[in-house]
């Protein structure tokens, strides 16, 4: 773990909220230098506290209108490994997530789809069909808010 102080946190929140801001506009708002704001940033990256940066793409503007998390209990974790399982349920383009989970369910899955119907589709003819797959419950999302990360 590293230790980051308040203009750290501020940086972080900042780059949460618009990752494409650049190292002088970032100072202006943290009241730092653009080379302090840049070395601080390249220290996050390189201890690992920044571990990349992602596109948000609106799934809804892209044809997919549905989201569904998906419960899913193995029915025999001997005979099928969980590194099977894992590596063919991420051969899947419409599921975005693969999280291995403690509780009821096995694994959580976040599936994006066109519509129910399309959400059948992938359910009946991908997911259902992977090795080892028992009991499954799905969650529609019906609405989403985006919160930032535990950046106290």
């Amino acid at each position: 773990m590293i230790d980051l102080d308040t203009i750290d946190r501020s940086l972080l929140r900042e780059l949460c909220r618009d990752a494409t801001q650049s190292a002088s506009a970032l100072g202006r708002k943290l009241d730092l230098s653009q080379p302090a704001t840049w070395r601080r940033i390249k220290r996050l990256r390189e201890s690992g506290v920044i571990k990349g940066q992602r596109l948000d793409l609106d799934r809804e503007k892209l044809g997919f209108g549905v989201t569904v998390f998906l419960g899913i209990k193995l029915v025999t974790k001997g005979r099928v490994s969980l590194e099977d399982f894992e590596r063919a349920v991420s051969a899947i383009p419409e599921v975005q997530t693969v999280e291995h989970i403690l509780g009821l369910y096995d694994y959580r899955l976040r599936v994006v789809a066109r519509d129910i119907a399309d959400f059948e589709r992938v359910l009946r003819r991908r997911l259902m069909t992977l090795p080892g797959v028992g009991d499954v419950e799905a969650n529609v999302i019906l609405s989403e808010e985006r919160r930032t990360g535990p950046i106290g």
